[in-house]
Formats: C-alpha cells, sequence, structure tokens
C-alpha cells in the first residue's frame, strides 16, 4: 500500500511538472509581471494567444512597453496584426518615436504601411531629420562648341514620408539630375561659359521640379567638380572627313573600274573588227576567181591591181625602216648625253 501511494505521489509530482512547463510557455510570467510594472495592460489571454498564433510574445510586449513609455497609444492587436503580416515592429516603432520627438507627422498606419512596402521606415524618419548626400556619378556632356564637360554633382535630399510608397528611389533621382546637367551643358553657346558659372547648372536643374514622384525631395544640387574632356566637334569632323575620304576613293575606283572594262570591250570590239576583216580578206581571192570566170576582170587589171598592192608594201616597209632607224639614233643620242 505504502508503495502504491510512492508511486502515485512520483507520478503526479512529474505531471505537475510537465502541467508546469507548458503554463510557463504558454503564459510567459516574466513579461507578464514586466508589463504590470510598466502600466502597459496585457492579459494572461493575450499572452496564451500569442504562443497559439506563433507570435512572439517578447517582440510585441517590449515594443508595446517601448511604445507606451514613448507616449504612444498603441495596442497589442495592432502590433501583432502588423507582425503576421511580415513587418518589423520594433523598426517600426523606433521610427514612430523618432518622429514625435522630431515633430513629423506619421502615422501608426503609414509606418507600417511603409514598412511592409519594403521600406527602411526608421531609416526614412532619420533622412527627414538629417538630410543625405548623393554623390552623382561623373556626368559627361558636350557644350555647343563642341567641346566635353564631365560633371560631377551632390545633391542634398530629404525623405518625403508621404510618397515612401509608392515614390521612386534613389535611382530615378540620380537619373534625372543626370539628365538636368546634360541638358543645361548642351545648352551652353561655349564650355567657357559653364566652367565660369557652374551654379547655373544647379539653377537649371532645380527648376526642373525632379524630384515628383520620388520619395525624396531635393534641398539643393551642388557642381562639385567639372573637367574638361575631348573636342567631341574636332573628332566629329575628322571622322567626317575620313567617311568623305573613302567614299571618294571608292567612286575612283568604281570610275577606275568602269574605265578598265570599257577599254577591255574596246579591245574585244578590235579583235571582233579584226576578225571580220581576216573574214572578209578570205573572200577576195574568190571575188577575183570570179570576177576573171564572168570576164568581168582582165589579167591586166590584176597585174595592175598586183602592181599597186606591192608598191603599197614596199612603201610601208620604207616607212617602218625609217622609224626603225630614228628611234635607235635618238637612244644614241641620249646614251652620249648620259656619258
Amino acid at each position: 500500500m505504502e508503495m502504491t501511494n510512492s508511486a502515485f505521489i512520483l507520478f503526479a509530482a512529474f505531471a505537475g511538472l510537465i502541467l508546469l512547463f507548458i503554463f510557463l510557455y504558454f503564459v510567459p510570467v516574466n513579461l507578464w509581471i514586466t508589463a504590470i510594472f510598466a502600466n502597459v495592460k496585457v492579459g494572461i489571454g493575450e499572452l496564451i494567444g500569442m504562443r497559439i498564433r506563433k507570435v512572439p510574445p517578447s517582440v510585441i510586449v517590449n515594443s508595446l512597453i517601448t511604445a507606451t513609455k514613448a507616449g504612444l497609444d498603441l495596442t497589442t492587436n495592432e502590433l501583432e496584426t502588423h507582425y503576421l503580416a511580415g513587418g518589423n515592429v520594433p523598426n517600426v516603432i523606433r521610427a514612430l518615436i523618432s518622429a514625435d520627438k522630431a515633430n513629423i507627422k506619421l502615422s501608426f498606419k503609414q509606418a507600417t504601411a511603409i514598412d511592409l512596402a519594403g521600406r527602411d521606415v526608421f531609416e526614412a524618419v532619420q533622412i527627414s531629420v538629417n538630410p543625405k548626400v548623393i554623390n552623382t556619378p561623373n556626368v559627361a556632356a558636350v557644350a555647343a562648341d563642341g567641346i566635353q564637360l564631365i560633371a560631377k554633382a551632390r545633391v542634398t535630399v530629404r525623405a518625403n514620408i508621404a510618397q515612401l510608397v509608392g515614390g521612386a528611389g534613389e535611382d530615378t533621382i540620380l537619373a534625372r539630375v543626370g539628365e538636368g546637367i546634360v541638358t543645361s551643358i548642351g545648352s551652353a553657346q561655349n564650355h567657357k561659359s559653364v566652367l565660369e558659372n557652374p551654379d547655373k547648372i544647379s539653377k537649371l536643374v532645380l527648376e526642373r521640379g525632379l524630384d515628383a514622384g520620388t520619395a525624396f525631395e531635393i534641398l539643393s544640387i551642388d557642381i562639385a567638380d567639372i573637367d574638361v574632356g575631348t573636342n567631341i566637334g574636332a573628332k566629329l569632323q575628322i571622322d567626317q572627313a575620313s567617311a568623305d575620304l573613302k567614299v571618294a576613293e571608292a567612286k575612283a575606283e568604281e570610275r577606275r573600274a568602269m574605265a578598265v572594262a570599257l577599254e577591255q570591250e574596246m579591245k574585244a570590239k578590235t579583235v571582233e573588227m579584226r576578225a571580220k576583216v581576216i573574214e572578209a580578206e578570205t573572200e577576195v581571192p574568190k571575188a577575183i576567181s570570179e570576177a576573171f570566170r564572168t570576164g568581168k576582170l582582165g589579167v591586166m587589171d590584176y597585174y595592175r591591181m598586183e602592181n599597186i598592192k606591192s608598191d603599197t608594201d614596199m612603201r610601208s616597209s620604207i616607212a617602218s625602216t625609217d622609224q626603225g632607224s630614228s628611234g635607235s639614233s635618238a637612244g644614241k643620242g641620249k646614251s652620249g648625253e648620259k656619258k
């Protein structure tokens, strides 16, 4: 009987420990006590509900205590809802406290919307209090006289809380500022006027309202540095001249090719005509024999024709001999002068 009682006591003690562990897991007593001493109303049922919904009670309770001490009127349901939506509750609380201390209008609904949009709401509040300086990359532009200028600017921006959700980011600001710098330099008559008055670029860029639709408000644009680049105008002229030269050379080559083709065509026609002459000459003996046969050509007429032909051949031979001798004598005269 005594052993039965001792076994029952051990079982009851073990069961009690398990129940105590389960109770302490679902009811974080230390958090509940901390909330009571911080004058924050958090019920045990709410803590159990957080455990069941897999919401860390420490995150919600500690954030609620921080908000209450800072004078913010929030509830556990609001914080728990934002956590379940995937938000960063401690970051939102820090942002609300910073905005309240800096007299910036920021409601809990706005802060949670900004946080759920993927932006760092606390950093946004910090940028609203302390403006941020964005350095633009080197922006190259060409003035009207063809000289390239390379400018670098510093853009001072402040976060626009109302436009953080759906507003464009830093990349858009940099792109718009770069576009404004290129337009301002391109509209200048010469590069010297830009170097003498770089503040004109800042004024022209600011007048364009580049922060419209962005999450930032541009406070100032300062030209940090301007360097003179290459002479783009002269380079373009050189390239154009080179292109014109190539076109002229191509046209000249085309004309030369056409002349060569025409020459070859004329040579072909000459050969063709010679062939026709030779063909016609082969018909002469036939015509002579036919004339003899029909009696249209006599023997004496034939001999006269042969004498004329022989006389013509002799004169041609004498003329070619005279031309050869004159050419050789001229060559000897030139060689004598060289000696």
